[in-house]
């Protein structure tokens, strides 16, 4: 292998330690299609584009996105669209995602309160306990 194709491949490991993940996961990613390394015998050979959709996958995992929801925008990709259509789906994607986490939050609030509430009565029935006895 010359000198330039080897720094645009990746080993399993390379990429492991690059995005700080298991080579398990990797394997899980490739497994699910996700990737498809090149093989020498039983060595996977990751190339830049393997590379960058593993960031995307991790990119869409930290952002709350399925691994199918991913797949869907990996697979918008065309660059000579100007991947219009995959920025849009994914702007799309981020509103819905959005969505989901203001109702998560705004239900998180009314629990608080409940709970701020129920420890309040909890608190004034010892208070009466106490000065009963």
């Amino acid at each position: 292998m010359d000198e330039r194709k080897r720094k645009q491949t990746y080993s399993i490991s390379d990429l492991a330690r690059e995005f700080d993940v298991t080579t398990r996961t990797i394997r899980f990613y490739e497994e699910g299609g996700l990737l498809q390394p090149l093989r020498d015998g039983q060595t996977r050979i990751y190339t830049d584009e393997d590379r960058v959709k593993l960031k995307l996958i991790l990119r869409g995992k930290r952002l709350g996105f399925s691994l199918a929801e991913s797949r869907e925008l990996i697979e918008m990709y065309d660059p000579s669209e100007g991947n219009i259509k995959q920025l849009n789906a994914l702007l799309n994607k981020i509103h819905q995602r959005r969505d989901v986490l203001m109702q998560q939050l705004a239900d998180i609030e009314v629990m608080r309160h409940e709970l701020d509430e129920a420890e309040e009565r909890c608190r004034q029935a010892m208070q009466e306990c106490l000065s009963v006895n």
